[in-house]
C-alpha cells in the first residue's frame, strides 16, 4: 500500500465507529454519486446492531491463516516492507489469484499485507473498523480489501497492491516522479469521488483521516482511499453532528472539530481542501523547515488563494507552464472554499466533484462563481438545475449500526 506514516494526534481510544452497510455497494456512474446495491435493492436498510462475530461472519472477505501470510510475504522480510505507520508495517506479498494460496514472488497476484504492531496505539478496534467498512463498501475510489487474519494475538489485513504508492510519496519524497498538473487534477477528482461516495445520503460515513498518505495510486494513477481505522458513521435523524474524541492527523483536521469534537462530513471537506492545497503547492500541510510564517500551509497560502495575480506564488514550480491561469485560479478557489473557517460555507463533496470535473474538462467558469452555484445534471432524474446542497440521491442502503464503537 504506500507509506502509512503521519504524525497523528490521538486521545485514548474508547470509541471508533465500525458500522457498515449490510450489503455491498457498487458505483453506477463516473461521479460515484449514484449507485446500486449488489443485491439489487435501492431501499434504505434500517440500522441493525452487529457484534464482532457477525461482522467477521457476514463479510465476503477471505480469512487467511497467519501461516498463509507469513509464506506470502517471505516471512515478513524487511526488504518486502512497503510502508510503516502507527498500525504497524505493510508488506508486499504474492498469492494465487483463484485459491489465495501463497505463491513464489513474481507469480500470482501481488498483495499488500498490513500487520498490526501489538505494541502500537492503533489496536484491535481500528483493525475491526477496517474489516467492517472495507469488507462491505465497494467503489472504484476505495482500496479493495481482500481479506484478514485474526489468529491468537495476530491482526493482519490483506489489500490489493497499489503499484504507484501514496500521493504523499509523489508530492514530497525526493527523487520521486513529480506528478504533472493533469495527473494531480485526476488524483484530486478520484479522491473527491471516493469521499462523495462515503458522504452519500444513505451511506453517511465520515472518513476522518483524509491526508496524502492515505490516498493510494494504481498503475494508471487512479486514486483510492485507504486506512478506514478512524472512519465513523455520520449523524442520523435530526442530529447535526457526531460527538467524538478528537482523532486524526495534525494539519488536516477542521478547526471546529479540534475545538469541540463535533464531527460532520464538513470535517472531511476541510481535510480535502488541505490535500488539494498540498497538491497545488507541492508543500506539506505542516513543515517546520520552512521560514517563519510558512510552517502551516493553510495559514500561509490563504491570503494568496483569492487573488488571481498572487496565486502563482503558491503554485508548485515543478508544474509551471502546465496549466492556464484560469485553471489554476479555479483549483485554488475550490481549495479555498473547502477551507472555509465556518463549516456551513464549505461545499459538499458532490459539488466538489462537479467543479473538478468541469476543471478537468477545461470548462472554467467565472472565477467569482461559488462552486455551490454550478449548474449540474442530476444523474438520476436527468434534470438540470443549480446545486445548493448534495441533491444527487444515492441508492445504497444505510450502513448498519454497531454497539462496538459509539
Amino acid at each position: 500500500m504506500g507509506n502509512c506514516c503521519g504524525a497523528r494526534f490521538k486521545a485514548e481510544i474508547h470509541n471508533v465507529s465500525a458500522s457498515v452497510a449490510s450489503s455491498k455497494y457498487v458505483s453506477k456512474d463516473a461521479s460515484g454519486l449514484s449507485a446500486s446495491s449488489s443485491k439489487g435493492s435501492s431501499a434504505s436498510v434500517p440500522p441493525t446492531v452487529r457484534s464482532e462475530g457477525e461482522i467477521l461472519q457476514s463479510s465476503s472477505l477471505k480469512s487467511f491463516s497467519f501461516g498463509d501470510l507469513k509464506s506470502a510475504t517471505r516471512n515478513f522480510r524487511p526488504d518486502s516492507v512497503l510502508g510503516e505507520g502507527g498500525f504497524g508495517s505493510v508488506y508486499k506479498g504474492w498469492i494465487d489469484e483463484l485459491t489465495f494460496v501463497a505463491t513464489k514472488p513474481g507469480t500470482g497476484i501481488v498483495i499488500a499485507v498490513k500487520r498490526l504492531n501489538q505494541e502500537g496505539y492503533q489496536g484491535h478496534k481500528e483493525w475491526l473498523a477496517e474489516v467492517n467498512y472495507l469488507g462491505q463498501l465497494d467503489h472504484p475510489n476505495l482500496v479493495k480489501l481482500i481479506g484478514y487474519c485474526l489468529e491468537d494475538e495476530q491482526r493482519l489485513l490483506v489489500y490489493e497492491f497499489m503499484p504507484r504508492g501514496s500521493l504523499e510519496n509523489h508530492l514530497f519524497r525526493r527523487g520521486s516522479f513529480s506528478l504533472s498538473w493533469k495527473l494531480r487534477m485526476k488524483v484530486a477528482l478520484g479522491a473527491a469521488k471516493g469521499l462523495a461516495f462515503l458522504h452519500s445520503d444513505q451511506v453517511r460515513v465520515i472518513y476522518r483521516d483524509f491526508k496524502t498518505s492515505n490516498v493510494l495510486l494504481d498503475s494508471n494513477y487512479n486514486a483510492k482511499l485507504s486506512d478506514f481505522g478512524l472512519a465513523k458513521d455520520g449523524p442520523t435523524g435530526d442530529k447535526s453532528h457526531v460527538s467524538t474524541r478528537v482523532m486524526g492527523t495534525y494539519g488536516y483536521a477542521a478547526p471546529e472539530y479540534l475545538a469541540t469534537g463535533h464531527l460532520t462530513a464538513k470535517s472531511d471537506i476541510y481535510s480535502f481542501g488541505v490535500v488539494l492545497l498540498e497538491m497545488l503547492s507541492g508543500r506539506r500541510a505542516i513543515d517546520k523547515n520552512r521560514p517563519p510564517g510558512e510552517h502551516i500551509l493553510v495559514d500561509w497560502a490563504r491570503p494568496y488563494l483569492s487573488n488571481k495575480r498572487r496565486i502563482l506564488r503558491v503554485l508548485d514550480t515543478r508544474i509551471e507552464g502546465q496549466y492556464s491561469l484560469g485553471e489554476a485560479f479555479k483549483a485554488a478557489t475550490i481549495a479555498l472554499q473547502c477551507l472555509s473557517t465556518e463549516a456551513k460555507f464549505r461545499p459538499t463533496m458532490g459539488e466538489v466533484v462537479l467543479a473538478l470535473e468541469d476543471l478537468q474538462n477545461n470548462r472554467v467558469s467565472d472565477p467569482n462563481t461559488k462552486i455551490q452555484d454550478i449548474s449540474y445534471k442530476d444523474h438520476n432524474s436527468g434534470k438540470v438545475g443549480t446545486e445548493k446542497t448534495n441533491n444527487a440521491k444515492a441508492s445504497y442502503p444505510r450502513p448498519s449500526a454497531s454497539l462496538l464503537f459509539s
